[in-house]
């Protein structure tokens, strides 16, 4: 072999390595003199899609991917580089065996970031593994306490957690329904179970007797013989720890028994979904959303719109503070000049963002600082707004 073709082999050969060697977060779109003109950044964003929650994980998903549109109109140049942020998608199918798999294949992606899961009991699992990668996560919905308090930097939520929601719905039973006796019913998931029973403390702080405790799983729909067994403990009120796929047939069982008591809850079934599903027993209950109310969201009805107007639905719950959980770490990445999770996870941390929602800032665990809690009423077939609660207690845990 000649001089000259051994050197050409082996420059040739240092290229491919160079290429092959490439952190597959980016990907680089050159002119014909092979200058670099483009870098691609992905984000992971995971929810469920399919089941039972299918609409839920949709909902965020299109709230994810409006702020990816909405960001790469920006012209967004980040480390001297223009960016396309490109959206990841993966169905965890809220199953908390099936999260792990999914975070893993973000790692392996090498994404830049992760907004997700939905649920808590799929974030607190898939959250280990993004923290050993050193990938930052947004949850937009996940409430348990648990997610921010296992002491990793990487987790991070824009909605007040279940403490503070718990707190506000034992409050507003109390004082504003006037209830002396509640049954609760939770659904024995990460979510369900750990806002019941934040509930029941500050029900029964609140002065409140708990008359039974039963619980279902996140499949039942046939609450007959747990409401059968309630039903002569007379309940003022009936407590549902859970998500609107199985909220709804609850309320509709109910008043077919004849229990007068009225249903209240957390986000999980405050959504159009729930209304459909109880159909005219939806009237009258209650059901809580972390935040102040959305029509007094700071840029909330500008969002519902500009949503409609790209997706012809009715937003049914987080896509807002999906929007606003992609918007914070893309602030982040541009207040550190790096898409480099290494880079930016530091001014992630310390956020001071104005978004849809209100004002995000994280408290030493990654929770949202000062959150409030609205309990809304279905009246007319629509949920409005009937009380919110300030929740100091969002980061006392």
């Amino acid at each position: 072999m000649t001089k000259t073709r051994y050197c050409l082999i082996a420059a040739t050969a240092l290229m491919v390595s160079a290429c092959g060697s490439k952190n597959q977060v980016t990907s680089e779109a050159g002119s014909q003199t092979g200058a670099a003109t483009e870098l691609t950044v992905r984000i992971g964003h995971v929810a469920p899609i399919t089941g039972d929650q299918g609409h839920l994980g949709k909902d965020n998903e299109n709230g994810a991917q409006l702020a990816i549109d909405d960001l790469n109109t920006e012209g967004l140049v980040i480390g001297g580089r223009k960016i396309k942020l490109e959206l990841m998608k993966e169905d965890d199918q809220h199953d908390p065996k099936q999260a792990p798999i999914v975070a893993q294949r973000f790692v392996d992606a090498q994404v830049a970031g992760v907004i997700g899961h939905l649920n808590s009991g799929t974030t607190i699992p898939a959250s280990a593994i993004y923290n050993a990668a050193g990938i930052p996560q947004i949850s937009p919905s996940a409430t348990n306490p648990v997610y921010t308090s296992q002491g990793f930097k990487t987790a991070f939520r824009v909605i007040a957690n279940d403490v503070a929601q718990g707190a506000a719905l034992g409050k507003f039973v109390a004082e504003s329904l006037k209830a002396s006796k509640v049954a609760i019913i939770d659904d024995q998931s990460a979510y369900g179970k750990g806002l019941a029973d934040e509930f029941e403390k500050a029900a029964r702080a609140n002065g409140v007797e708990i008359v039974a405790r039963e619980a279902g799983d996140d499949k039942t729909t046939d609450f007959s013989s747990i409401l059968t067994k309630i039903k002569g403990k007379h309940p003022d009120v009936v407590f549902y720890g859970g998500m609107d796929a199985q909220a709804g047939p609850l309320a509709r069982q109910l008043k077919k028994l004849g229990i007068a008591a009225r249903v209240i809850g957390g986000d999980g079934f405050q959504t159009p979904e729930f209304i459909k599903l109880a159909g005219d027993n939806a009237e009258g209950q209650y059901a809580s959303q972390p935040g102040t109310p959305k029509d007094k969201m700071p840029g909330y009805t500008e969002f519902d719109a500009k949503y409609r107007a790209k997706y012809n639905l009715e937003i049914q719950n987080y896509a807002a503070f999906t929007y606003d959980a992609v918007m914070v770490m893309v602030a982040a990445m541009k207040k550190a000049d790096s898409t480099e999770p290494a880079k930016y996870l530091p001014a992630l941390a310390s956020t001071d963002y104005n978004g849809v929602t209100g004002n995000i800032k994280f408290d030493a665990r990654g929770d949202l600082l000062n959150g409030a809690v609205t309990v809304y009423q279905v009246k007319a077939g629509k949920w409005e707004s009937v009380a919110t609660i300030a929740a100091p207690s969002a980061i006392v845990q």
